[in-house]
């Protein structure tokens, strides 16, 4: 099964194992995560979310997460959130195995737990929003209480991060109690699902030249 929500937006939800939506206590986990604000979501957090992301990288405990992360090559997606139904729109374009899947997906939006989720079957999963100072970059969190299972990612407004930028991730990454070797980036150079986007991004075009029949 592709691991898209972890390492690109939410499809990993279904693999784990659902969790109470609670906001957890980074700062008793450990200190240092003070420098990361797990905070409810608000129509300006949704607006900042809104648009262009690139995933850049992650860390999983477990094995078969992390197998799957080394498959992706590239990922980046829009998010395109909905203020009155507390949900987001994905579209994500991703390479792996030299393949580029286009997706399209919801998700829901808890603003006062500061998660986002995805609902399986009768199942629904859940993920924690973490907000860096710096608004061009953001990080799902996932079972930070479970040593064995917990995992970071990342994702950025562009599919090259700052020295500065990199180094919050894997500071987040040693505070969560984890390692710097633990973490697989996305080799960029390998996108193969620009021509996709771009003509999609025509078509859309297209559909908005169309004119509107008039009405009588």
């Amino acid at each position: 099964m592709a691991l898209s929500w972890a390492l690109a937006v939410l499809s990993l939800l279904p693999l784990l194992e659902a969790q109470n939506p609670g906001l957890v206590n980074l700062t008793a986990l450990n200190p240092a995560l003070v420098n990361l604000t797990v905070i409810p979501i608000t129509n300006a957090t949704l607006e900042q979310l809104s648009g262009r992301w690139f995933f850049i990288g992650s860390a999983f405990r477990n094995p078969e997460y992390k197998l799957e992360a080394q498959k992706i090559q590239a990922d980046f997606f829009d998010f395109v959130p909905n203020l009155t139904e507390d949900t987001m729109l994905v579209q994500e374009y991703q390479t792996i195995e030299d393949k580029c899947i286009y997706t399209s997906s919801h998700l829901r939006v808890q603003r006062e737990n500061g998660t986002f989720s995805k609902l399986e079957g009768d199942r629904e999963h859940f993920a924690l929003l973490l907000l860096p100072k710096d608004p061009k970059i953001f990080m799902l969190a996932f079972s930070l209480e479970d040593k064995q299972n917990r995992g970071l990612s990342f994702y950025a407004v562009r599919p090259k991060v700052t020295l500065k930028q990199q180094e919050e991730f894997e500071e987040a990454i040693i505070s969560a109690g984890m390692l710097k070797s633990e973490i697989t980036y996305v080799d960029w150079t390998k996108d193969l699902c620009g021509p996709l986007h771009r003509q999609k991004e025509l078509e859309k075009k297209e559909e908005n030249k169309e004119p509107k029949e008039d009405v009588a």
